[in-house]
């Protein structure tokens, strides 16, 4: 605000310094009624002395021309006396041209003074109705940073910003659910754990007791021994169960993802990835193909569907060889299938069922940045959605198909 105050007062200033200098200017011009009435009166004069008379109606500074008679001195104007044919002739006169001079400054200013309003006035509609405004919104992502997420965000009269702040509070509304999602989710992690570390306890006692049994001899009986040795492998195997549940409530249960299934075309779909993809890959020099399709309805989360296809695109891009990319709409009569193909794949086809598992990274990861949870993120959100993705590679060219049900 301080910098658009500044801005303001140098317009202000530079106006009131173009109304100075141009009336300066107005006012320093004397060619009017110097020398133009001069002029008119020679040119009329000439025009008496061949035609005995002549018209002043198109004079600026001649007002009337008066011959020698009872009036010929009767005047209150300024004037000039010729002697024409033998007789005189009074030119009365006005140096200023009908005050054209005064008029023409009037005109003037009164157009810089309604053009310097207009513009003060914008600027200020600016100021007041747009940039104060902004400047309170200004603190709200520095708020949410913080955590600050209770409070609703307030409505303004401006509607510059009526989709802002809604965004805006649907942010924090899904901050605020994500938040409380966590804290659930920790919650339930550390009531399992407890639980699963409790009901570890039971066997492992069991085992501690039956390995010192048997390493102080207490059964010598071959058939004893045999049981005692059943019954630390029964469970050793119930603790192998309790950590595979620790595992995959770590592996599995660390993400929630909704899903608001409504119906959207399939053509609002491509549009939004072709939307960005197009320029990014055109700035990195890399072809991008869209193939011909048939535009339908389909069944899903429009949102959803754009972060899944997003997903995959953005692995073309890191693990492909940056020369194509191309989307594909292979025919289906039940369902919708949009493939996403490029070529640069070093995976064997042995990875294939582990691209959708989470924390998984191929051998083609490399030192490229990523967390494998894209491809995982892709099926979850898929299947909630009622279809389905896979994976198909042929040498060096991979197709991450999606599969979406039909409205």
């Amino acid at each position: 605000m301080k910098a658009f105050n500044r801005v303001f007062t140098v317009v202000v200033i530079a106006i009131i310094l173009l109304f100075v200098v141009v009336n300066m200017i107005l006012a320093a011009d004397k060619t009017d009624g110097s020398r133009q009435y001069r002029v008119e009166i020679s040119r009329l004069a000439r025009e008496i002395e061949a035609n005995g008379s002549a018209d002043i109606s198109e004079c600026v500074y001649v007002t009337n021309i008066e011959r020698y008679g009872e009036k010929f001195y009767s005047t209150d104007s300024d004037y000039v006396i010729y002697e024409i044919n033998g007789e005189l002739y009074r030119f009365d006169y006005n140096s200023n041209g009908y005050s054209n001079k005064t008029y023409f400054m009037g005109i003037v200013n009164v157009v810089l003074g309604v053009i310097a309003t207009l513009f003060i006035a914008v600027m200020l509609y600016i100021k007041y109705a747009i940039l104060a405004p902004f400047e309170r919104l200004s603190s709200l992502p520095y708020e949410l940073s913080k955590g600050n997420l209770t409070t609703p965000i307030e409505e303004m009269k401006t509607r510059f910003f009526g989709k802002f702040l809604w965004g805006i509070d649907v942010l924090r509304e899904n901050i605020e659910q994500q938040k409380q999602r966590e804290l659930e989710m920790q919650k339930e992690k550390k009531t399992l754990l407890l639980s699963l570390s409790h009901d570890i306890k039971t066997p492992l006692s069991a085992i501690k007791l039956y390995s010192a049994a048997l390493s102080k001899n207490l059964y010598s009986d071959t058939e004893k021994q045999q049981k005692v040795a059943e019954s630390i492998t029964e469970k050793a195997d119930e603790i192998e169960g309790y950590v595979s549940q620790i595992i995959t409530a770590s592996r599995e249960d660390f993400l929630s993802l909704e899903v608001d299934m409504g119906e959207f075309y399939l053509s609002e779909l491509i549009e939004k990835i072709t939307g960005y993809y197009r320029e990014k890959l055109a700035l990195i020099k890399t072809d991008f193909i869209i193939g011909k399709y048939k535009n339908c309805l389909l069944s899903g989360d429009l949102s959803r569907s754009v972060e899944v296809m997003q997903n995959i695109m953005e692995n073309a891009l890191k693990y492909g060889d940056g020369r194509c990319v191309e989307l594909i709409f292979p025919e289906d009569d039940e369902c919708v299938q949009i493939a996403v193909t490029n070529g640069g794949c070093m995976l064997g086809k042995g990875d294939l069922p582990h691209i959708f598992e989470s924390f998984w990274r191929g051998a083609n990861a490399g030192n490229i940045g990523g967390s494998g949870l894209g491809l995982y993120i892709c099926r979850q959100l898929m299947r909630k959605m009622n279809g389905e993705i896979y994976a198909e590679i042929d040498g060096d060219i991979i197709t991450v198909t999606t599969v979406f049900t039909r409205a």
